[in-house]
């Protein structure tokens, strides 16, 4: 029977949304294959109403409209969902850190390991531009940032992969690693995020900034969340940030977001030890026996003081 245009308009398909600009939301139709059609679609009002909001990396039902655009009739349940970056169903966290030009920045990196932990997403380190390991007077300082990442996180059981994405290096073995997943890039700007993506996918051309001198940090190159099709994975290429607030975290879920916590805590005396000033805490006695890194516990103890600022603001 010859479909009718009432049956055309609520015949529903299942699909991604691998895009969100400007109201409009993206759908790649169920497949997910590079080649599977992409409708440009507006959400129903009855989300609004709801306080519901589509993300990109939502599994939606979806229908065409006789315009050839369609509608997100309904959104699947999220396995996970960011806020920072606003996306849903990644399983994987690539944290990119340049090693040096930015200077690599152990806090901020530490502050991204928190929310990505808080999400409950593994997160793998990849460490950019390691072509400037070698090369005139960034070596010595960006040997030295690399070391201490890879003496420090391998650690605690993170991956940490490094690349040049100018001489191909390390592209590879990252490109393995992300097929079967969805992915966010995440880190802050400069750091070459949009041009380690341009070297996983071969003829993608993601603008691109040189970092200023003058500020020392990149330019915001991506302005929207969008998923990229990696050979059996997706990414999240998402705009560029330097600035993390604890708003979304309790105080007492900080110490669960720092790995080795998280293992001695239960050895504490106290319940709802904060690893400060508590006597028989496991983690101060790990501290002094060099069994914890200094820095972590240093972060963890500045974050600690923000978020306690934070809620006195408040």
């Amino acid at each position: 029977m010859a479909k009718t245009k009432e049956n055309i308009k609520t015949e529903q398909a299942l699909g991604r949304i691998v895009k969100a600009l400007s109201g409009y939301y993206y759908v790649r139709s169920e497949g997910d294959s590079p080649d599977s059609q992409t409708v440009q679609c507006r959400a129903r009002g009855v989300f609004k109403k709801r306080g519901l909001t589509p993300l990109v990396g939502d599994e939606v039902r979806f229908s065409l409209t006789e315009n050839g655009e369609g509608t997100v009739e309904e959104l699947l349940p999220r396995s996970s969902e960011l806020i920072r970056p606003p996306v849903a169903n990644i399983d994987l966290a690539i944290l990119v850190f340049s090693v040096t030009e930015p200077v690599l920045n152990l806090q901020l990196l530490d502050k991204f390991l928190v929310h990505i932990e808080h999400a409950g997403i593994p997160a793998v380190l990849c460490l950019s531009k390691q072509d400037l390991e070698t090369e005139g007077g960034f070596a010595e300082d960006a040997a030295s940032a690399a070391s201490s990442v890879n003496r420090i996180y391998r650690k605690l059981g993170y991956e940490v992969y490094g690349t040049s994405s100018r001489k191909g290096a390390g592209i590879q073995e990252l490109k393995e690693r992300l097929n079967g997943h969805l992915a966010v890039f995440a880190g802050q700007s400069g750091v070459g995020k949009s041009s380690l993506l341009n070297a996983l996918v071969p003829g993608l051309t993601l603008e691109t900034n040189e970092i200023s001198n003058r500020l020392g940090r990149g330019k915001h190159t991506t302005r929207h969340v969008e998923l990229i099709n990696v050979d059996g994975g997706y990414v999240a290429d998402t705009p560029g940030f330097s600035q993390l607030d604890f708003g979304e975290l309790g105080i007492d879920d900080l110490s669960y977001c720092f790995i080795e916590m998280r293992e001695l805590s239960p050895d504490c005396k106290f319940r709802g030890c904060t690893h400060v000033h508590e006597p028989s805490c496991a983690v101060l006695a790990a501290l002094e026996a060099g069994e914890i890194e200094q820095s972590r516990y240093d972060h963890y103890v500045l974050f600690l003081s923000e978020m306690k600022e934070i809620k006195r603001r408040y």
